[in-house]
C-alpha cells in the first residue's frame, strides 16, 4: 500500500502538462538552407507536414496556419534573423484567435521560450513538449506514465534555472531559505534529484517483473519477434494480420502504441511465436525522450528476431529507415539481431506493380493481407536459424512414452499412424536441448532429417 501511494504521488499532475482544452496552433518550421544543420534526406515541406501530423494527433488541437521561414542557425536565441523574426511576428499576430505556436525544432531553452511567448503573446511549444504531450495522452500503463515523468525531469531542471535567473534579477542575488543554509536553487534541485531516483527505482522494479515474465517465455521456448518501425508505419496492423487477434485496434495516428504489448501467433509449420509491438520512432526525437523509454525498448535486445516495418509510400521512407537504424544502434542492440533483421515494405497496395529495390526485403500490404505468407516463411526460416530449432520426423512406438514426451517438450506438427506394426511417424519442431534429451531417453528411435 505504501508503495502504491508513493507511485500515485510520482504519477500526480505534472506542472508541465499542457492544459486541456482547445488549441488553435500556428505551425512554424525554421528552414535551414545550408550548413551542417540541413538534412540532405528531406525538405522543409515534408518536415512541416510531419509537424502538422503531430498536431492533428491531439484531440481539440487544430492547425490555423503553416509557416516556413528560412534561418541560418536555428539554435540562436530568437531562432531567426531580425528581419525574418519581424515578418513572422506580424503573421502570427494577424491569425484569428491563435492560442499557440508549435516551433518545429527539437528543443528550445526556457529563456528562448519566454522571450518568444512575450513577443507573440501566446504559448510556444517545441517538438519535445508536443511529443511528450502526445505520450501523456496515450500512456495507459504505470510504466509508460513513469517513463514520461522521467522524460520531464530535464525540462523541469531547465525551467528551474530560468526561474532562479528571473528571481535573482528581481532581488539582486539568491537568498537562503529560512536560514537553512540552502539556496532555493539547491533545495529545488535536491527535490528533483530525489524524484528522479524514485522514478528510476520504480521503473527498475517493473523491469525486474518483466524480466521474470521473459524468463518464463524462454523456459517455454516461445521465440520472440520484435516488430519495429517509424511511427504510424503499420506495425499494429501487421501484428493483427499475422496473429488474427481481433482485439487489436490499429489507429492512423503518430505514437498510438506507447506500451510494449505481446501477441501470440503461428508460423507455417505451426510453431507458436510471440510478436512484440513496440513504440514508434520519430526523426529528431530528443535524446532524453528516447533514453526515458529505453526500459521499454530494452525488451527488443532480448528478442530472437527484429522485423523492421517501413511505410514504403511515405516520401521520407529512406530518412525514416535511417532514423530507426540509428536509434537501434544507440540502444546497443546485439549485432546478430541487427544482421538478421527482416525488412518489410508495407502499404504496397498503394503503389502499382511495386518491386523492392533492397535485397531480401519482403513486400506486403498488412491491411489487405498481400505477401503475408511469404513474410511468415521468411520469419520461420530466420527463427529456425537463430534459435537452433530443427524440423524433423521420428519413428515411434505407440505403446511407449515417446508421443506424450514429444507433445510436452516439442511442437508436434503431424502424426501418421501405421496400425499394422503399432508405430507412427511424427513430424516435430524441436530445440537443440530437447533433441539431446530425446536421443538420450529413446536411443533406438529412428530419426529422419529433411
Amino acid at each position: 500500500e505504501e508503495e502504491e501511494a508513493e507511485l500515485e504521488e510520482l504519477l500526480g499532475p505534472s506542472p508541465l502538462a499542457v492544459q486541456p482544452g482547445v488549441q488553435r496552433v500556428a505551425v512554424v518550421h525554421p528552414a535551414v538552407k545550408w550548413g551542417p544543420k540541413k538534412s540532405p534526406l528531406t525538405t522543409a515541406e515534408l518536415q512541416i507536414a510531419e509537424a502538422i501530423a503531430l498536431v492533428n494527433t491531439l484531440q481539440n488541437w487544430t492547425v490555423l496556419d503553416k509557416i516556413i521561414i528560412p534561418t541560418k542557425n536555428p539554435d540562436k536565441k530568437f531562432v531567426f534573423g531580425k528581419g525574418n523574426f519581424q515578418v513572422l511576428t506580424e503573421k502570427i499576430k494577424k491569425l484569428p484567435r491563435v492560442t499557440a505556436v508549435f516551433l518545429n525544432v527539437e528543443r528550445i531553452s526556457s529563456i528562448t521560450k519566454k522571450e518568444l511567448e512575450d513577443a507573440w503573446g501566446v504559448k510556444v511549444f517545441d517538438r519535445y513538449t508536443v511529443v511528450l504531450h502526445i505520450f501523456r495522452c496515450n500512456a495507459r500503463t504505470k510504466e509508460a506514465k513513469l517513463q514520461i515523468a522521467l522524460a520531464e525531469i530535464p525540462l523541469l531542471r531547465s525551467n528551474l534555472r530560468n526561474e532562479v535567473f528571473q528571481l535573482d534579477q528581481q532581488r539582486g542575488g539568491s537568498r537562503y531559505i529560512m536560514g537553512s543554509g540552502e539556496t532555493f536553487m539547491e533545495t529545488q534541485n535536491r527535490i528533483l534529484k530525489e524524484k528522479e531516483l524514485k522514478i528510476r527505482n520504480a521503473l527498475e522494479k517493473l523491469r525486474r517483473k518483466r524480466s521474470l515474465l521473459r524468463n518464463q517465455r524462454r523456459k517455454r521456448e516461445f521465440p520472440i519477434i520484435s516488430v519495429m518501425g517509424y511511427t504510424n508505419c503499420g506495425k499494429t496492423t501487421l501484428i493483427k494480420a499475422l496473429t488474427g487477434e481481433a482485439g487489436l485496434q490499429p489507429r492512423d495516428q503518430l505514437f498510438a502504441t506507447l506500451d510494449i504489448t505481446a501477441h501470440a501467433g503461428y508460423l507455417p509449420s505451426h510453431m507458436a511465436v510471440i510478436y512484440v509491438d513496440t513504440i514508434g520512432f520519430l526523426t529528431d526525437l530528443p535524446h532524453n525522450l528516447v533514453e526515458s523509454f529505453s526500459a521499454t525498448l530494452e525488451e527488443v535486445a532480448y528478442s530472437d528476431l527484429i522485423v523492421h516495418v517501413r511505410d514504403i509510400t511515405h516520401p521520407e521512407t529512406i530518412l525514416q529507415k535511417a532514423t530507426v537504424l540509428s536509434v537501434l544502434k544507440n540502444l546497443n542492440i546485439p549485432s546478430h539481431l541487427l544482421d538478421s533483421m527482416v525488412e518489410v515494405h508495407n502499404k504496397v497496395d498503394l503503389i502499382e506493380r511495386y518491386k523492392p529495390t533492397e535485397e531480401n526485403a519482403v513486400a506486403i500490404s498488412a491491411l489487405h493481407g498481400h505477401g503475408l505468407e511469404e513474410l511468415k516463411e521468411e520469419i520461420e526460416k530466420k527463427i529456425l536459424t537463430v534459435t537452433g530449432k530443427k524440423i524433423l520426423t521420428v519413428n515411434i512406438h505407440l505403446e511407449g512414452a515417446q508421443l506424450s514426451w514429444l507433445y510436452k517438450e516439442a511442437t508436434v506438427q503431424e502424426v501418421e499412424v501405421m496400425p499394422e506394426d503399432g508405430t507412427a511417424r511424427v513430424k516435430v519442431i524441436i530445440s537443440n536441448s530437447a533433441f539431446g534429451k530425446y536421443k538420450n531417453l529413446f536411443p533406438n528411435s529412428k530419426i529422419f532429417m529433411p
